[in-house]
């Protein structure tokens, strides 16, 4: 597993297969391709560029208690760089979550009462990163997803990362890290293995994930995992990719009087 194009990639029907359950059983996480057609991605990209000219327009700074980031792009206009809950202001978004092939993917949470979390947790997210000067959104630290069930005191729920990527990304451009296998980690090393969102830099455990426009990724939450920042500056380095959970256990959602979680109060640090 240590070169970079060793790991298989899948095709992700309507049920997973014995081969694609034991890999993920053993690594904690699966690569789709294709997931979605070249026209999809387009369409996915046009409706988060209109949901964008909203929020921009009516100056909105949280949807359902999750602060919106925002920063420059590569000509200095104003973007969005973290979406939360887009597909609750996208039909096209909203639609794209109806796939009946992620409820294929339920039976990895290993809990009966599997869901996408369209509602819950930030919803539908999607990163806009670029490396550009005003950038707020270059790469993301080492951290793993079931954080915010021990930051509560609670017991860490099944959770699946899902994402599907907008962009084609190579190793050499950044892009999304993992360390296989951690999803079985203690919860020691799951707590202090890395310092959260701060430790940006490379371990000799992980592996490069080099995507094409309309892979899908499917991660552990309890799994290390960062963003590495590109070395191309400018519009070679953008990279665009939308994250819903699927988690089990009791119904959450949020609305529009839901509180800011604590944790991501400090999402500006996050650069």
């Amino acid at each position: 597993m240590a070169s970079l194009s060793e790991y298989p990639r899948f095709t992700l029907g309507q049920e997973l297969t014995a081969e694609q359950r034991a890999f993920f059983s053993k690594y904690g996480f699966l690569h789709f391709r294709p997931f979605a057609s070249p026209e999809q991605v387009q369409a996915y990209l046009k409706a988060t560029q209109d949901i964008q000219a909203t929020w921009l327009a009516q100056n909105v700074d949280k949807v359902n208690g999750v602060p919106i980031k925002y920063g420059k792009d590569v000509d200095g206009s104003p973007i969005v760089q973290r979406f939360a809950f887009a597909s609750q202001h996208s039909p096209v978004l909203h639609e794209l979550l109806q796939d009946p092939r992620f409820e294929a993917l339920f039976p990895l949470l290993e809990s009966s009462d599997g869901r996408v979390g369209e509602n819950e947790r930030d919803g539908l997210v999607v990163n806009h990163y670029v490396n550009v000067e005003g950038s707020e959104f270059s790469q993301m630290g080492w951290h793993t997803d079931s954080l915010r069930d021990v930051f509560y005191g609670k017991r860490i729920r099944p959770m699946l990362n899902v994402g599907l990527h907008l962009d084609g990304t190579k190793a050499t451009n950044g892009g999304l890290r993992i360390i296989p296998g951690t999803h079985r980690q203690s919860l020691g090393k799951m707590l202090f293995r890395k310092k959260y969102y701060k430790d940006v830099y490379y371990d000799p455990n992980e592996i490069a994930v080099e995507t094409e426009p309309g892979d899908l990724t499917v991660h552990d939450g309890r799994m290390w995992h960062r963003v590495a920042q590109s070395p191309l500056v400018g519009p070679e380095s953008r990279r665009r990719v939308m994250y819903v959970p699927i988690i089990g256990g009791k119904y959450q959602p949020k609305s529009n009087e839901s509180p800011t979680p604590f944790y991501l109060r400090f999402l500006h640090l996050v650069k």
